[in-house]
C-alpha cells in the first residue's frame, strides 16, 4: 500500500456542506442575524468590518468595543458589541499591507452549521463585503464551489437591504 493510500484511508470523511463564494452568515453571540460575507480560501483567518474600534481594559484583560453595520452602504441596524481580545495579530491584506488587528472569538452560523471562529477586526470600508470567511473557519466542515452563491440560503426579503 502506498503512503497516499494509507493517508487517504485514515482521513476523516469529506465535508458534506458546500458553500458558494459568497454567503449570508449569522453572528448569534452579537445579535447579528445576517451579514453578507465573502468565502475566501486564500485568507487564513476570518475578518469582520468593525466601526469605531475602541480598545479598553476589563478585569485586567484586553477588550474591544465596536459596532457592526450588517448591511453595506448603510449604518442602519448597527449593533454595538464588546468582546475580549484573545491576541493582536499581524495580518497581510490582499494589497500586501500589514497591520496589527485585534482577534476575538465568536460563534458563526455558516451553511446551517454553527462554529466557534477567530475573527480579526478591521476597517473594510473599501471592500465589497462586511465579512470575509477564512479557511480556518471552514476547515474540515465545508467545500467551496466558486461558481455558486448563497448555497446556505438567503434572508427573507424584509430582512435584506439593497447592497452594492
Amino acid at each position: 500500500m502506498s503512503t497516499f493510500e494509507s493517508a487517504e484511508a485514515s482521513s476523516p470523511p469529506p465535508p458534506t456542506t458546500v458553500l458558494g463564494w459568497r454567503e449570508w452568515v449569522g453572528l448569534p453571540d452579537w445579535g447579528v442575524v445576517h451579514v453578507k460575507a465573502k468565502v475566501d480560501t486564500g485568507a487564513r483567518t476570518s475578518a469582520l468590518h468593525a466601526h469605531d474600534l475602541a480598545p479598553f481594559t476589563r478585569d485586567d484583560a484586553a477588550w474591544v468595543r465596536f459596532s457592526i453595520h450588517p448591511f453595506q452602504a448603510s449604518d442602519r441596524d448597527a449593533v454595538e458589541v464588546e468582546a475580549p481580545v484573545i491576541e493582536e495579530r499581524e495580518v497581510r491584506s490582499s494589497n500586501g499591507e500589514v497591520d496589527l488587528r485585534p482577534v476575538v472569538v465568536t460563534d458563526v452560523v455558516l451553511g446551517g452549521r454553527t462554529r466557534s471562529v477567530e475573527v480579526t477586526l478591521t476597517q473594510r470600508d473599501a471592500m465589497g463585503f462586511r465579512m470575509l470567511v477564512g479557511r480556518e473557519a471552514m476547515r474540515g466542515a465545508f467545500l467551496v464551489d466558486p461558481a455558486k452563491s448563497y448555497l446556505g440560503g438567503r434572508p427573507r426579503r424584509p430582512k435584506r437591504r439593497r447592497t452594492r
